[in-house]
């Protein structure tokens, strides 16, 4: 029987599984390992503030998302099927380790938040598009 997400060691578990699993992925395991190398050591304490916050309210996590995933959109583009396949891996690593009412915020909260990310980048986009064919005022 499983258990909800109850405190911090859940959620380094869960997040621990949840990126051995992106790291081998087809779609994200390139991102992570060849475009952003990313340290799943020195990331592992930043992604558990994330969800700690997220699921607790423990007030942890301090940094801004949404410009990580700038950073990262301007090295590959982010698509909607980069976001949908985070997504479903998410949900499966999460319904693979925990049940209950945790859990299931977990889920949702990762739609929203990646729903908001992929809307805000695509609108990052267009106004940078915007701003770049703009004529500028001659002096």
């Amino acid at each position: 029987m499983l258990h909800d997400i109850r405190n911090r060691d859940d959620i380094s578990a869960l997040v621990s599984a949840f990126y051995t699993s992106a790291f081998k992925e087809e779609v994200l395991g390139p991102i992570f390992v060849d475009i952003v190398k990313m340290d799943l050591e020195a990331h592992m304490p930043i992604m558990c503030d994330f969800w700690e916050t997220v699921l607790f309210q423990a007030g942890l996590y301090r940094r801004n998302a949404f410009q990580v995933h700038v950073d990262i959109h301007r090295l590959v583009p982010l698509t909607q099927m980069h976001f949908q396949r985070w997504l479903d891996l998410w949900n499966d690593t999460v319904d693979s380790m925990f049940a209950g009412e945790k859990a299931n915020m977990a889920k949702m909260q990762a739609a929203r938040i990646g729903g908001s990310i992929q809307r805000r980048l695509a609108r990052n986009v267009d106004a940078e598009l915007f701003q770049l064919s703009r004529p500028h005022p001659t002096a």
